[in-house]
């Protein structure tokens, strides 16, 4: 049995991941080689054990919702102590995924904002998840990550930007500019509450009502939908959609979902309402 890790083992390695995750995210070159090489002389662990870590950690931020570095594939089979490490790491710098800073760099803002790549949504696309699902689903519910991206409400107004400017440019390109100046970001210029962020058309001027959830990870990231957006889908059916984007930090990708959602999702009630008899 491989020796386990310490914690200080563990924060060393982490903080080396981050560094480079960072780097990729923006764009830099990094040799991990070298880095490899440098971190065998603080942590005395052979090149093999410190690779096969990466990809550990790899695994976690996948099951944490949040990017990974491609060239370390996710590999199980980790001891919970690194999960709590990513979380030591993840909870000391809140502003490592401010939406202003890496994905300004992966949209290139204003620019690219309105060329989101929206392809089906993954049940119908059927790629094989990385690692096997239920276990990355666990760690998200022990971890409640659907609740730490509901909280981050810089990364969803950076998303729901995207999808406004995603919006107009794609009526514009299909001759409807009269219909491009009357797309409103409902949640921000008429407030929340509405059960949809976005008021949009179709080329053809039917209305579209955009609710939009944004993650930095994988496109099968749980994410929280309220009591409210989920009536308002189910009572306009026809106009209401659910544009789902994920990997924002690096390349934001989207897929959109219709009513009723209980279609493509299993819904999880996560709270009650409790009044005193």
């Amino acid at each position: 049995m491989a020796e386990v890790w310490s914690d200080q083992e563990i924060d060393h390695i982490v903080a080396d991941y981050f560094a480079m995750l960072t780097d990729e995210l923006v764009g830099r070159s990094f040799n991990k080689a070298a880095r490899n090489r440098d971190l065998q002389a603080v942590i005395d662990r052979s090149k093999g054990s410190i690779e096969f870590k990466h990809q550990n950690i790899s695994a976690v931020l996948l099951g944490l919702g949040q990017p990974w570095i491609e060239g370390y594939k996710p590999a199980a089979n980790f001891q919970n102590a690194l999960v709590d490490g990513v979380l030591r790491w993840l909870e000391a710098r809140t502003e490592w995924l401010a939406p202003d800073r890496l994905s300004r760099a992966a949209l290139n803002v204003p620019e690219a904002q309105g060329s989101l790549r929206i392809g089906p949504p993954p049940t119908v696309r059927n790629e094989p998840s990385p690692i096997d699902p239920a276990f990355m689903a666990a760690i998200g519910r022990k971890y409640d990550v659907a609740e730490r991206d509901a909280r981050n409400r810089a990364l969803g107004k950076a998303g729901e930007e995207c999808v406004l400017h995603h919006e107009r440019r794609h009526l514009s390109a299909a001759g409807r500019d009269d219909l491009a100046d009357k797309v409103r970001w409902t949640s921000v210029q008429d407030g929340d509450g509405f059960g949809f962020d976005i008021r949009s058309f179709e080329a053809d001027g039917r209305e579209k009502l955009i609710e939009v959830k944004t993650t930095n990870g994988w496109e099968r990231t749980p994410f929280h939908i309220s009591r409210n957006e989920l009536a308002v889908a189910d009572t306009r059916r026809e106009e209401w959609c659910l544009m789902r984007l994920w990997n924002f930090a690096r390349a934001p990708s989207a897929f959109t979902l219709r009513s009723p959602l209980s279609d493509h999702a299993q819904l999880t009630a996560t709270s009650f309402l409790a009044e005193l008899n």
